[in-house]
């Protein structure tokens, strides 16, 4: 695909049929989700977001949600669904707010707004839970904060993550700082009742019943406030649902696929 405000963005397409965009989570890439792209329909293009996998590192320019959701576009030739997770969905939400003419549906999976969730209780609860990680970036302890947010967040615990890979999400934790304001803070208003009521476009939200509670606080207000919204839970699943869960995200995508066709 072409630089994305000078930044190079790998991209690998597979499959034939009505085009897909899948935007994974932080300090992931697009391979983990390749299971996922296979088992749903239609072509699907996958993006490495700037400083993952085979993209260039992030120069700190633009904003980085900004730079992510432009990377998104990027990939969308015409009305697109868009897929994404975590992180990844935030900008894919975004998009479907700010472009509207690219986006078709979309696939919202554990979408990480946490100022929808704002006064909630849930939402305190992340906010303490989350302290430990900011004072370890402070203090700059990279190490220290990769282990809090990957017990958080993360498929299996920081001590039982090889240290191979414990590295590999050690050097990318800053790219959860970058992304952090327009997340926690939205001074965009993307979340707001009033911008969110103009998403002309089925959405399909897919959480874990054994994910942190803010998200069930974030999903809620996205399904009162989207006008076409479904809400769906997958049974013994944690925040990295779509990679450990592949084959139940497919299928409900693949059901929401056959009520908007």
């Amino acid at each position: 695909m072409p630089d994305v405000s000078g930044h190079y963005v790998h991209a690998v397409t597979m499959g034939d049929g009505a085009p897909t965009v899948m935007i994974h989570c932080a300090l992931s890439s697009h391979t983990p989700l390749l299971p996922l792209a296979n088992a749903v329909d239609g072509q699907v293009t996958l993006i490495d977001l700037p400083g993952h996998g085979r993209s260039d590192d992030w120069d700190g320019k633009p904003d980085y949600q900004t730079l992510v959701m432009d990377a998104a576009a990027a990939c969308c030739d015409g009305p697109t669904h868009l897929i994404g997770h975590s992180f990844g969905a935030t900008a894919a939400l975004r998009l479907a707010v700010e472009r509207p003419d690219l986006v078709s549906r979309l696939t919202l999976i554990e979408p990480v707004y946490f100022a929808a969730a704002k006064s909630t209780p849930e939402h305190a609860q992340h906010a303490k839970d989350f302290r430990p990680f900011v004072s370890a970036m402070l203090a700059g302890d990279e190490a220290r904060a990769a282990a809090v947010f990957n017990d958080l967040w993360g498929a299996a615990a920081w001590a039982d993550t090889p240290a191979r890979l414990q590295d590999k999400l050690t050097r990318r934790i800053h790219l959860i700082v970058a992304g952090a304001a327009p997340i926690e803070e939205d001074a965009a208003g993307i979340t707001s009742a009033e911008r969110l009521g103009t998403v002309n476009a089925s959405v399909t939200l897919i959480r874990g019943t054994d994910t942190q509670p803010v998200i069930r606080a974030i999903h809620d207000t996205l399904l009162a406030r989207l006008p076409m919204a479904t809400d769906h839970e997958i049974a013994g699943a944690a925040h990295m649902v779509p990679i450990t869960h592949a084959e139940d995200v497919a299928a409900i995508i693949r059901a929401a696929d056959q009520e908007t066709g």
